[in-house]
């Protein structure tokens, strides 16, 4: 289900088709997220839910009123200022940017370290082939989401303790730098997502490995894994 969902959305040219595919890769994770049954697994789940319901309903919004008002449901051919506006705030929604980042962290505290790292990589993937597609037409609103995020996640990310919470700030932060960057240079911000879901899986296998969710049993997983542990400050550098 999530592999079909980005695929449809990869692929697709026409807004419904796409919505589809964002939808398919939400509802697919669903269960993924809520598999423990523990409150906090069940809590983070309908806190995902409710926000990606939002922003795809906003979305779908969005793109009916662009066909109202344009004609035509071409991703390519977004000409009209007021739903290009919508989409965008949709999608930064859909993949946590500020001003709209807040429900990521608690979401991220409440999952495991693999359903975290699907969320983390794989679920941005979609979104992020979007905005690629419609980034010509609104420069001054992607700086201002980009600056925000940087900003949100660089100075969210210094008052935690909690290792996926520090990783959600980094990724508010890290997609706020490739949002800043898409309107001069979209290959550098393909490059700098590729460098992010590498980073991002080696950071989430780590502490997996380490079975480590806050900084206290990150020092001191010296004693049981010192191989792993010096790889660490590696990949976080």
């Amino acid at each position: 289900g999530l592999g079909l969902g980005t695929t449809i959305t990869f692929a697709s040219s026409h807004w419904l088709l796409a919505w589809m595919g964002l939808e398919m890769n939400t509802l697919a994770i669903i269960p993924i997220m809520a598999h423990l049954h523990h409150p906090r697994a069940v809590e983070a789940t309908t806190k995902y839910f409710l926000t990606q319901a939002t922003a795809a309903a906003m979305l779908l919004f969005a793109s009916t009123t662009n066909a109202w008002l344009t004609g035509q449901w071409d991703i390519q051919q977004m000409t009209h200022p007021l739903p290009v506006t919508m989409i965008t705030l949709a999608l930064a929604l859909k993949i946590g940017l500020a001003p709209v980042h807040s429900w990521l962290p608690e979401v991220l505290q409440g999952l495991d370290l693999t359903t975290g790292l699907i969320l983390s990589t794989w679920q941005k993937l979609a979104p992020f082939a979007l905005l690629l597609q419609i980034y010509p037409a609104n420069s001054t609103l992607l700086i201002i989401l980009g600056l925000l995020s940087t900003l949100v996640g660089g100075w969210g990310g210094l008052n935690q303790t909690q290792l996926r919470k520090i990783l959600a700030y980094s990724s508010i932060a890290h997609l706020g730098w490739m949002i800043l960057i898409l309107q001069f240079s979209p290959s550098l911000t393909l490059l700098a997502l590729l460098t992010y879901l590498v980073m991002t899986f080696s950071t989430f296998l780590v502490f997996k490995l380490n079975k480590s969710t806050n900084i206290n049993t990150l020092a001191i997983s010296w004693a049981k894994m010192p191989a792993l542990t010096s790889l660490t400050p590696l990949i976080l550098l």
